[in-house]
């Protein structure tokens, strides 16, 4: 199967809300949160779902801890 891709529009779909699945990108590699407690309604800490967050995560760092074990739903091409 090939692996889905997102640009940044089709990502903004993503939000958490009204029974939408939660999805993030960072790095390039976008990710389903909608099973992550701390994502409940598309938000965490400030931060939106649907959106890269590249920007934010590098500040993090613990980072490939939070990552790990979210899945991997594709990439983000834009």
């Amino acid at each position: 199967m090939a692996e889905k891709t997102f640009t940044t529009t089709e990502l903004a779909e993503f939000d958490g809300r009204n029974g939408h699945p939660a999805y993030v990108a960072v790095k390039g590699v976008v990710y389903d949160v909608s099973n992550v407690p701390q994502w409940k309604g598309g938000k965490h800490h400030g931060n939106l779902a649907c959106r890269d967050l590249t920007s934010v995560m590098p500040r993090s760092i613990h980072l490939e801890s939070v990552l790990e074990g979210i899945p991997v739903v594709g990439k983000l091409v834009d």
